[in-house]
């Protein structure tokens, strides 16, 4: 027995050293599934539970790296790795004050390590600005739209500004053209065009349903995007490979359009305008980055305080609350961005009467269509991420036959190949932006449905070259410690 046990020990520590490796290469699912083996031969290490921890804060799976890095804890209740692991994952899900009680843990574990100490500092710094501005906030109900208020005929274009200009009020090729060539060559447009498209956008975006019908007619095709999140120069591939938007060439952007990838504003920009320019050539959906808290740590917030200014940050929040949850194709492909629900019978009348003017709640419909994932198993579990939870095949197949339904397309998560086909063939995940936060080595996708039968025809590429501008560049300080 003695000596089983002691080559469990061994056989365990050999898998983990494997998964350090696989870590160190950015091969983070490879990295979980190794340190699961080790686990399973000796669960009462703290380092590996620890350790699968940070490998999940990796793949964004912040819930499974909380109770992780918890396990590591009722383990060895002294090891401070624990407690900056939970705190971590804890920060990146914007829980500020329980991220602050980990690292004062850390602290006093380690009261002489600099490190700890600098990271305290920014978390007590994080805290109390967050304090501050619950403290002035007002609510909902009270607050008046900023884009009401803002009129982008009164600002005045200077005679030395070279870039892309609108003449008028109408947005054209011509203009969108310029502005992508000035986006490439790190230019920034006038924010007088810039508050007009914003503004025109808000316009058409807040006419639309909450779940919009989509229709493509015989011969013609339609194409959809996963995530972008702020790499530019990716989506310009995607135009140079499959055309730019038309109403003869419709895109529908499937949310997480920003945050991470440091060129989020000329991504918004570029949709927005599109919107503009083709309101049926261009359709968007919201993300569960389209949102306030996940803009202030992730970078879009930062970003867009300085090319523009703090009002368009506010005028951003509001708009990205005008965005739509869902896409109906043809009456027969559900496009969301996140997945399905924690209660069956919802139908897309449910869906379309949710009222969407708002920050993303924690629980409910809106939650969950922005944060869910498919899982392999039938029935449905807890969420990875900590938000929303995860759905099987038997979950889908209920809610397509529902509706009458016969393909849920979803983005939400980094796939190899930028898509993966689940449950039977009857959901597909989508994501397009390819080399992901320029360390996970995947491809990007995107999908072409042709009119009638909208057979998927899945297209994939890989990342191209972008100026020497990190991802997280813009991102909450704090936060990229950790990355």
């Amino acid at each position: 027995m003695g000596d089983s046990s002691n080559s469990n020990v061994l056989k365990a520590e050999e898998l983990k050293l494997r998964a350090n490796e696989a870590f160190k290469a950015n091969k983070f699912s490879q990295a979980v599934d190794l340190y699961d083996q080790a686990i399973d031969l000796n669960s009462s290490n703290a380092v590996y539970w620890a350790n699968r921890a940070f490998a999940h804060t990796k793949l964004e799976e912040y819930g499974s790296a909380v109770q992780d890095a918890t396990k590591a804890i009722e383990i060895d209740p002294k090891y401070s790795k624990g407690y900056y692991r939970r705190g971590a994952a804890y920060l990146a899900m914007g829980k500020f004050k329980e991220a602050l009680k980990d690292f004062q843990q850390v602290k006093r574990i380690c009261p002489n390590d600099p490190d700890a100490t600098r990271k305290l500092k920014e978390c007590e710094k994080a805290v109390q600005k967050i304090r501050f501005e619950e403290a002035i906030s007002v609510g909902d109900t009270e607050r008046r739209s900023i884009a009401d208020s803002l009129d982008y005929h009164i600002i005045e274009v200077e005679s030395q500004y070279t870039g892309a200009r609108i003449d008028g009020d109408t947005i054209t090729l011509d203009f969108v053209k310029q502005m992508l060539d000035d986006f490439k060559k790190q230019r920034c447009i006038h924010k007088r065009y810039a508050l007009q498209i914003v503004l025109q956008a808000r316009d058409l975006l807040r006419a639309v349903p909450s779940l919009v019908d989509v229709n493509v007619p015989n011969g013609s095709h339609f194409t959809v995007c996963g995530d972008v999140h702020g790499q530019y120069f990716d989506l310009l591939n995607i135009f140079e490979l499959n055309g730019l938007p038309s109403e003869d060439n419709p895109y529908l952007f499937n949310g997480d359009f920003v945050d991470r990838g440091s060129f989020s504003l000329e991504i918004i920009l570029t949709l927005f305008a599109f919107k503009c320019l083709y309101p049926t050539g261009m359709y968007l959906a919201r993300g569960n980055h389209e949102s306030k808290s996940m803009n202030k740590i992730y970078g879009f917030e930062g970003e867009v305080k300085s090319k523009l200014s703090d009002t368009f940050v506010e005028l951003f929040a509001e708009v990205f609350c005008c965005l739509p949850l869902a896409h109906v194709i043809n009456k027969k492909v559900f496009v969301c961005h996140g997945g399905l629900f924690s209660v069956d019978g919802v139908k897309l009348s449910d869906i379309k009467a949710i009222d969407r003017f708002c920050e993303p709640p924690e629980e409910g419909l809106m939650c969950e269509i922005l944060w869910s994932d498919p899982q392999p198993q039938l029935g449905r579990g807890p969420s990875k991420r900590g938000v929303g939870l995860s759905f099987g095949a038997d979950v889908t197949k209920r809610f397509l036959d529902d509706n009458n339904l016969d393909l849920v397309v979803r983005s939400h998560e980094v796939k190899d190949e930028g898509y993966e086909i689940m449950h039977d063939g009857k959901l597909i995940t989508v994501f397009s932006a390819p080399n992901y936060c320029d360390q996970m080595g995947n491809k990007g996708a995107f999908i072409r449905f042709a009119a009638p039968d909208l057979k998927p025809d899945i297209v994939s590429f890989s990342a191209v070259p972008h100026p020497d501008v990190k991802p997280m560049a813009y991102a909450n300080n704090f936060l990229r410690m950790f990355q």
